[in-house]
This record gives structure tokens, sequence and C-alpha cells, in this order.
């Protein structure tokens, strides 16, 4: 690879020219004050020919800042890792035709919004009929037995709900990050699944914009989906995951065998 490819920056006005657009708030009234110490508090983070582009007043001897910049640094893109959710992404039909095929019942899921989270846009996405970006919820799906419980759904109603209708799979859906408050539920959640001995009962997926597949992993989690997902890709996780636990009496397992004898 072309080492100015390899190497990349933030883009302004022209490739790799390292600029770009930082905001914050000071606890200083709006004026010359507040821009200065915005510039040095910028400066100090490694940005150069940095300029104050605005300042508003928020009231109550506090401001919000809009500075432009150039950082030095740069990424090499090949060392790039993410951790990604292994799956093959199936289409509505195809997930509803390998839940007959291969594990031969209903798919049963079970989906809220914990804690104090409200927001149930991404959890409406996955698993509401009407669903999203085009594609089906998972209520939509014949062979999938959906409960939406919606939001700010206490860790042990949720459990209690995925027992009593026997669920293979939990979804949570987490949007408010404020303070780490999604870490400290969703490991609530496991820590209590944990302590009832159901771990290995339940398939666990979270989603939500600030989740990632290695925060999922983790926090003890089985998967972690993040914004942009589509329901055929937590679909067609779950019911690849439940093939795997179960064993396809027709597919990998047998060929599996028969490659040790």
């Amino acid at each position: 690879m072309d080492d100015n490819k390899k190497r990349i920056k933030p883009y302004g006005d022209t490739l790799n020219d390292g600029k770009v657009q930082m905001s914050f708030t000071l606890p200083l009234q709006a004026g010359p004050e507040a821009s200065e110490a915005g510039k040095m508090l910028a400066e100090q983070m490694g940005l150069e020919e940095v300029d104050v582009v605005d300042i508003k007043d928020l009231g109550e001897g506090f401001c919000y800042l809009i500075l432009y910049g150039k950082v030095k640094y740069s990424v090499d893109r090949s060392q790039v890792r993410i951790t990604r959710v292994e799956m093959e992404t199936m289409s509505y039909y195809e997930v509803n035709d390998f839940i007959r095929n291969k594990i031969g019942r209903k798919v049963v899921v079970v989906g809220a919004c914990t804690g104090s989270d409200a927001h149930t846009v991404g959890l409406d996405a996955i698993m509401n009929m009407k669903g999203y970006a085009g594609e089906y919820g998972l209520e939509r799906y014949p062979e999938i037995e959906t409960y939406n419980l919606g939001s700010q759904v206490p860790n042990e109603v949720l459990i209690k709900k995925a027992i009593k209708v026997d669920a293979d799979a939990i979804l949570v859906s987490q949007v408010v990050t404020q303070k780490g408050a999604h870490v400290t539920n969703l490991t609530e959640l496991v820590e209590m699944i944990e302590a009832e001995g159901l771990r290995e009962r339940f398939i666990l997926v979270v989603g939500g914009p600030r989740i990632s597949h290695e925060l999922a992993l983790e926090i003890g989690f089985d998967a972690g989906f993040g914004r942009g997902t589509i329901p055929p890709e937590v679909a067609s996780y779950i019911v690849q995951k439940i093939n795997e636990r179960e064993g396809d009496s027709n597919g990998s397992y047998d060929q599996i065998e028969d490659g040790s004898k």
C-alpha cells in the first residue's frame, strides 16, 4: 500500500491536512478570556493553528466554544483492528428458512430498554414489525416469537420475563451513557443472570449508538451491535448462535465428526 494512503490524518480542505473541529463547554462567561482559555486547552491537547470560530453564552457563567485546528499525528490504517460479530448475514426469508430447517421450532426473543433508559427507537428499529431501513423487524418474522417490554424495564423484570416465556435470546438497547450508566446497568444484568445459574440458557445481545462488539464481550454479553444495525443482522446472529449451541444434526457437526474419522 502506498505510504500516503497507509498513513491517514483528518481531512479538512485538502487530503491529510489534519484539520479538525472541536467543541466543548467551559465554566466561564463568553468573552475574550473564555476564548483564550479554550485556545490554550486545545493547544495542550495537541492542536496547532487553533482558531476559536464561535462562542455562545450559556448563562450563569458558562459558555460553549467551537474551534478549528490541525493535528500533527497520523494513523497507520494497516494497524487498525476491529472486533466484529462473526456471522453470515441472511435475508428475512433466509432467516425464516434457517429456523425451519435447522432449528425446527420457533425462536423466542425478549427485548427491552433497561434501567432508566427511556429511548426505544433503537429497540423498536430491531423488534417492531415496521423495522428499519426497509427491513422488517423481528415481530414480522413468522418463525420468531417476540416480546418487546419497552422502556425503563428493571433488569430483574426482564430476566423474569425471559424465564417465563423460555426465551432463547435477550436483547437490550442502551442509549443513555452518561457517567457510564450503560456499562453499570449491563454489567448488573449479566451478574444477575450468572448468579441464578442461567448464563448458558440465554443468548445476550446489546445494541446502541455507543455499543461495540468489543465492549459487549468485555461486559459478558455474546454480541454487541452499534449504530446502523438492521434487523436481519441481529436475527442472523441469534439463529446461528442457537444452531451452534444446539448442534445441527444435518450440518457442520456431522461434518466435523466425519472429518475426524
